[in-house]
C-alpha cells in the first residue's frame, strides 16, 4: 500500500479525535469556571461534527505532511462575563485547547517510543522522522506504532500552532492576560485583518511557518523524550 494513502489512513480517527478534544477542553474549562454556554450550545462532547472547520481540517491534513500539522476547529462560544476574573479565566480556557493536545501527544508518545526502542531505532529517528518508519506492514507492533505517530506528530503540531499569539488561536487570547487592556483592545481592532493575512501566508509558504516552529517543536520533543526515558 502507498504510504501517504497508509498515513491518510491513520491520520482521519486521529485528526477527529484531537480537534475533538482540543475543543472539548475549552469547553469543559469554561463549563467549570461557570459559564454554560458551550454547555448548552452542545460543544460539551467529543463529537467530531459539533467542532469540525472544513478550511482548518482540510489545512492539516495537507500540512502534516510537511510532518508538522497545524489546523483549527470552529471556535467554543464562551461568555467571560460568568468567570469571576474576565482576563484570567478567558486565559485559562484558551490554554486549555493546546494543553490537552500536549497531553494526548505525550500519551502517545510512550507506546511509540517503547516500540521503536525495542526496534533498534535512535531517538532522533523515532522523534524527528517526517514519515512512518515501521513500514507498510499490518502487524500489531506496526499499526499500534504508526497510530501512535500519528497522534504524536497531529498533536505537537495542533499545540504549538494554536499557541501563535495570532487571531483567532488561542495564543491571541492568552495575550489578553499578558498586554494592557487598551493595547489588547486596540490591537483586536485588526483582528480580521491579522487572520486573513496569516491564512493566505499559510497557503502560500507554509514552509515559512513549520521553520518558525521547529525549534519550539524541538524543546518539546526533548521533553518528552527526557520523562520518556525515565517511565519506560
Amino acid at each position: 500500500m502507498n504510504i501517504n494513502i497508509l498515513m491518510f489512513i491513520y491520520a482521519i480517527p486521529a485528526i477527529l479525535i484531537s480537534l475533538s478534544f482540543h475543543e472539548m477542553a475549552h469547553a469543559y474549562t469554561s463549563y467549570r469556571l461557570g459559564d454554560p454556554t458551550a454547555k448548552i450550545l452542545g460543544r460539551l462532547t467529543m463529537n467530531p461534527l459539533k467542532h469540525l472547520d472544513p478550511i482548518g481540517t482540510l489545512m492539516l491534513v495537507v500540512s502534516m505532511y510537511s510532518g508538522f500539522g497545524f489546523g483549527w476547529a470552529k471556535p467554543v462560544p464562551i461568555n467571560p462575563s460568568y468567570y469571576r476574573d474576565y482576563r484570567r479565566g478567558t486565559a485559562m480556557v484558551s490554554i486549555a485547547g493546546p494543553l490537552s493536545n500536549l497531553l494526548l501527544a505525550f500519551i502517545f508518545s510512550l507506546p511509540m517510543a517503547l516500540i521503536a526502542a525495542e526496534s533498534g531505532l535512535s531517538p532522533s529517528e523515532i522523534y524527528n522522522s517526517r514519515y512512518l518508519i515501521l513500514g507498510q506492514g499490518i502487524s500489531f507492533r506496526s499499526v499500534v506504532f504508526n497510530i501512535s505517530r500519528i497522534f504524536y506528530m497531529i498533536n505537537i503540531g495542533l499545540a504549538i500552532f494554536n499557541l501563535l499569539p495570532i487571531p483567532p488561536l488561542d495564543g491571541s487570547k492568552i495575550l489578553g492576560a499578558v498586554l494592557p487592556t487598551r493595547t489588547y483592545f486596540n490591537l483586536m481592532r485588526y483582528e480580521r485583518f491579522i487572520g486573513m493575512g496569516f491564512l493566505v501566508l499559510m497557503i502560500l509558504r507554509p514552509d515559512i511557518l513549520s521553520t518558525i516552529l521547529s525549534p519550539f517543536r524541538l524543546a518539546v520533543e526533548m521533553l518528552f523524550r527526557l520523562v520518556g526515558s525515565l517511565v519506560i
